[in-house]
């Protein structure tokens, strides 16, 4: 009996290894197939990325409208564009593209400040070089905004200013960098008193330096000024009797007291 209910122990053991390791390929083979691209950013009201509304009036260019993931999705709209191939679709990177009377309008959007502002480096030296004028440039905020097909400069200026860079940061608890009425108040009383204190010491400072420069001059005025005496009186200046018949009649300016 102990013989047969071992066998029948390992050979549902078998199965369940069996089943289990066909159940992990299959997972495995879920994972591994590929995950249809997603918008980083999706309007939670009607599912369309946020990068297409921060185009100039998208509804009525929503037709018309290209959201591209890669340089290759932007080339099928624009054609051959010498400044595409400048621009490096890593992941996470976005870009949209539309077109307006004034031209047409490309927004790429880069994960970080730091990849925009090397793509503004390359693509304004590639501009500078270029002699074409029918393209214009600006970096706004992580957005790289290019209008090609220009009417005029004028016009292309005043498409890319419509273009507003929009990012709103929701904390999951309490803003870290919120600052209260209570908190706000003590910083405040407390700038007020720190910055009394420091006119204060500083007027008092300043007040004795002052006293004692002007001491300093004055004196060796003085004394310079005694110097050149040949008579000296103490009297300071006011009459006095000559009782003793040393002191001479001199002008009363020639005099000078202590």
């Amino acid at each position: 009996m102990i013989v047969n209910y071992s066998i029948t122990f390992f050979k549902s053991s078998l199965a369940a290894i069996f089943l289990a390791t066909i159940a992990t390929l299959h997972c495995y083979g879920q994972s591994v197939s590929p995950v249809p691209y997603t918008s980083q950013e999706v309007s939670e009201v009607d599912g369309v990325p946020v990068l297409i509304k921060h185009l100039p009036d998208w509804e009525s260019r929503r037709t018309t409208t290209t959201f591209a993931k890669s340089v290759d999705e932007l080339r099928a709209p624009l054609g051959e564009r010498p400044l595409l191939s400048l621009i490096e679709f890593a992941p996470g990177m976005e870009a949209v593209t539309a077109p307006y009377d004034a031209g047409k309008l490309v927004i790429v959007e880069y994960t970080s400040p730091q990849e925009s502002v090397e793509a503004d480096r390359k693509i304004t030296a590639a501009l500078a070089e270029s002699d074409d004028g029918n393209t214009f440039y600006r970096r706004i905020g992580n957005y790289n905004v290019l209008v090609f097909d220009a009417l005029d400069k004028a016009a292309a200026n005043a498409l890319i200013s419509e273009v507003k860079y929009e990012k709103q940061i929701q904390w999951l608890g309490n803003n870290p960098f919120l600052i209260t009425a209570e908190r706000a108040f003590v910083l405040t009383t407390a700038d007020i008193f720190l910055s009394t204190l420091m006119v204060i010491v500083g007027g008092a400072v300043a007040s004795v330096l002052a006293g004692l420069l002007i001491g300093y001059f004055f004196f060796y005025y003085r004394d310079g000024r005694r110097s050149k005496l040949t008579t000296y009186t103490d009297a300071g200046g006011m009459t006095r009797l000559n009782l003793d018949g040393f002191t001479p009649d001199i002008a009363p300016d020639r005099l000078l007291g202590d």
